[in-house]
């Protein structure tokens, strides 16, 4: 018998097939601004620790390069942070397997040297590449790139972090040195590139996509010449290449060569999925939700490392404290009026001649159901360990800050104050404040002014800096959200049947 055409057949067969093979790959899963949010939310049943570790488990099954990455913000935004400080946290995402990790503003909420013994307990690779931690508690806990060879290409890890300046309470990041983004973003990508041989440089990113205060995502990807892929957080943005109004998520370099940029929202209500072809090193995304379909396949252990925390979390969230006559949703001018007002009225137990106040609309974490609200709610609602300060400054020094407000939108007022602003469409940036009156009247530059607010804005937070012009007259013994909680409290008779007014204080003009 003449094998020779069989054995023709086969080979022409066998590199057939090679040739048609699919290429190795390797797939990022990555998280932004998850918050602690241990449970699905309760206002649209989405996201969830277990749900995110079925998913991820799944993905791993399938694929046989994966990491697993986040853009920091693990931390700040439920009762597991408020009660345990951040110890849950550390525990689930070990549990997940992170990979690779990086910090956000919020990590440093309770102070640096909190911060390290929390992160002790972590297991993932932690860097960070702009900041200098070495004068700091972390110094030995990050490193400034990592390199993972996978499939035979090597691939560069970068980690950059926004100015804490203006945006991290004073005295919580003590020891941590800040270098320019840009300049160290260019300067790292070339050495991995061309001295360390990468084939591929992706920089994790918490500065946000587009900031008011450069510089962003945006920024980085059009200066760089040696950064391939962004990984983004801070700025809460989802972008979702299967939206036609997405934003954009292929942005030119400096050589005109295509740079992809991704961020997943918040809360872990998705998981960003990029899929490199390590055969040409192309690039593709999607966004993968979150969400009940993947209840079935929740992980027990999970569950199991989950329920020693929950009870304390459980009580707070059935205490409760008022009821509310409308929903009061967090982006609602409702809820950001009825807050104003409510450090105004705390503010002037502590001064009886308070002008008005002022507060961050970023401050305030969660939105409030109709009906019955919560201790809990509350305190979700109002995370962070500020408090209540009333203060003298002048209108000249509340000008430019109003004028930061105006820049992203408009921000916190009590009744007293009505400001319009002309917002620049292109731009907002470039926003101009029209008018300002407090009681009916015209601010007055010369005037000084009584002011209640929270300290982290009286020391210049939210990138205003003019605030810090001040004079302090008196600062509350409590957190924000012990003093509101005092407030609901203190209500009588119809009073506690909460209805604020809808009324923007803060208004655009056309």
């Amino acid at each position: 018998m003449n094998f020779r055409p069989l054995l023709t057949a086969i080979l022409l067969f066998g590199a057939a097939a090679w040739a048609t093979a699919a290429p190795e790959r390797l797939v990022i899963l990555h998280t932004n601004d998850t918050h602690s949010i241990i449970d699905p939310t309760d206002n649209d049943n989405r996201g969830g620790i277990a749900r995110r570790k079925a998913l991820i488990d799944s993905v791993r099954a399938a694929e046989p390069n994966v990491l697993l990455i986040d853009a920091g913000d693990v931390v700040q935004g439920s009762l597991y942070f408020n009660i345990y400080g951040g110890e849950v946290e550390q525990k689930l995402m070990n549990a997940l397997g992170y990979d690779i990790r990086i910090l956000g503003n919020h990590e440093f909420d309770n102070g640096v040297d909190s911060l390290a013994a929390v992160l002790s307990k972590a297991d993932a690779q932690f860097l960070a590449t702009n900041y200098d931690l070495s004068g700091s508690p972390l110094a030995t806990m990050f490193e400034k790139y990592a390199v993972r060879e996978i499939g035979g290409r090597k691939i560069g890890f970068i980690a950059l972090n926004l100015n804490p300046t203006g945006m991290i309470s004073e005295g919580n990041y003590d020891g941590v040195v800040y270098n320019d983004v840009i300049e160290v973003a260019e300067h790292t990508a070339w050495w991995l590139k061309h001295i360390e041989g990468c084939d591929m440089v992706i920089a994790l990113t918490h500065l946000g996509y587009d900031p008011e205060v450069p510089p962003g995502d945006v920024t980085l990807a059009r200066s760089s010449r040696d950064i391939d892929i962004i990984i983004g957080g801070h700025s809460h943005d989802t972008i979702d290449p299967s939206l036609p109004n997405t934003l954009d998520w292929r942005i030119p370099n400096a050589d005109g060569r295509g740079v992809l940029v991704t961020q997943v929202g918040k809360q872990g209500k998705s998981i960003g999925e990029i899929t490199v072809n390590l055969d040409d090193l192309s690039s593709s995304y999607r966004l993968i939700p979150v969400n009940s379909r993947l209840d079935k396949l929740s992980d027990p252990a999970i569950e199991a490392i989950i329920e020693p925390y929950r009870a304390g979390v459980d009580f707070l969230m059935r205490v409760p404290v008022g009821t509310t006559m409308v929903e009061l949703p967090q982006t609602s001018a409702e809820l950001l009026n009825w807050a104003s007002d409510v450090v105004y009225d705390r503010g002037s137990l502590l001064s009886p001649d308070v002008d008005f106040a002022i507060l961050n609309k970023g401050g305030l974490r969660r939105g409030l159901p109709k009906g019955t609200i919560t201790e809990g709610q509350i305190k979700t609602m109002l995370p962070f360990a500020n408090r209540i300060v009333v203060m003298d400054i002048t209108g000249a020094d509340l000008l430019p800050a109003f004028k930061q407000m105006a820049e992203i939108g408009g921000n916190g007022l009590s009744s007293q104050v009505h400001i319009t602003y002309r917002p620049d469409s292109t731009d907002m940036r470039n926003s101009t404040v029209e008018s300002v009156t407090v009681n009916g009247r015209p601010l007055d530059p010369s005037r000084t002014y009584r002011v209640a607010t929270i300290d982290y804005l009286a020391n210049g937070g939210d990138y205003m800096p003019s605030l810090k012009n001040h004079v302090t007259i008196s600062r509350s013994t409590n957190v924000v959200y012990d003093d509101v909680l005092a407030y609901l409290r203190g209500l009588k008779g119809k009073a506690r049947r909460i209805k604020p007014s809808s009324t923007p204080r803060f208004v655009p003009v056309k």
